[in-house]
């Protein structure tokens, strides 16, 4: 059990750092081919921060643990709203005067909404897995065309302040970018590995484990970028930032995922998918209300994700 432990701990170590080295070399990447400030922010931070669960949604895939895989991708799309958009919020009132946001935000609840049709029955396919694919691209390009059409979004601002050129050379950004995703395939398999070992031992099932531990385990980078940006009041970025991960978890990472390999999630519930839905929901009427996140709405979101949380944990 120790051994396992100090396993989940290292994978967890591993995962934040090579994200991080991820985001910053391919971020300064795509500055020197051209790409503006708020272009980088939508596709390279956004996606970015959501490597880890790339790697561990694969990993597991491959290794034939659907209901991690699965889990991994639904329990950290219910963390970054609920606890982490609530943690920011209780941190300081989340503004949320982006336009782009705006519109991201009922994207996420369609893709939501259409992931969990596709997960009904507990299986994902090749063909399934193709269509998720077909849609992230085409919601890449789109991200792109708006963000080159309304550039002086409050978003645009913020990535002009947060995303700059790197005084690094070439060579650097390119060991950054290799370096990241070494760490991140082995903060996988270790993070993996361990929580399975771990889940076995509490006679936990590996949905549970993918649920929760692996979900916020996976979840750290979007929970670094999405708190340091609300303490430096650029809250639509903390706002975009999740959004944005979420989408990618869904379209991105189930639909690379699928055309792998086939994913069997039985383990995952109908409860599940609807807590995941009636968060991306919960956050739309919340985001317009007076453009503002508050601290009691970001109260409610934690409570609402503890809630969640005892309820998997009484239920197992």
């Amino acid at each position: 059990m120790t051994i396992a432990i100090l396993y989940l701990a290292l994978g967890l170590v591993l995962l934040y750092y090579g994200a991080e080295a991820l985001v910053r070399g391919s971020s300064s990447l795509a500055l020197r081919l051209g790409l503006s400030p708020l272009v980088i922010g939508l596709t390279v931070v956004a996606f970015g921060t959501s490597s880890p669960e790339l790697v561990v949604s694969l990993k597991a895939g491959l290794a034939g643990q659907g209901n991690i895989s699965v889990g991994n991708v639904v329990g950290s799309n219910i963390c970054n709203i609920g606890l982490i958009l609530g943690i920011c919020a209780l941190v300081t009132p989340i503004a949320t005067t982006s336009q782009i946001v705006r519109i991201d935000i009922p994207i996420m609840i369609a893709v939501t909404a259409f992931t969990t049709f596709l997960l009904w029955d507990g299986t994902l396919g090749l063909a399934e897995g193709i269509i998720l694919f077909a849609l992230l691209l085409a919601y890449v390009v789109f991200s792109v065309y708006l963000a080159r059409r309304q550039p002086t979004d409050a978003l645009g601002a913020e990535f002009d302040t947060e995303v700059k050129a790197s005084k690094r050379g070439l060579f650097i950004d390119l060991l950054m970018v290799a370096g990241g995703l070494v760490l991140l395939i082995f903060g996988a398999r270790f993070l993996v590995d361990g929580a399975v070992v771990i889940a076995r031992a509490f006679g936990w099932s590996e949905a549970l484990i993918g649920l929760t531990v692996i979900a916020v385990g996976t979840s750290l980078p979007e929970l670094a970028t999405s708190l340091v940006a609300a303490v430096k009041k650029e809250a639509d970025i903390a706002v975009g930032n999740i959004v944005g991960s979420n989408i990618f978890n869904l379209l991105g990472i189930l639909g690379i995922t699928a055309m792998a390999t086939p994913l069997a999630a039985s383990g995952i519930s109908l409860v599940d998918y609807a807590v995941m839905a009636v968060f991306a929901l919960v956050l739309w009427p919340m985001a317009y209300h007076q453009k503002c996140i508050t601290r009691l709405e970001g109260a409610i979101l934690l409570a609402g994700y503890a809630a969640y949380v005892s309820w998997l944990v009484l239920s197992t």
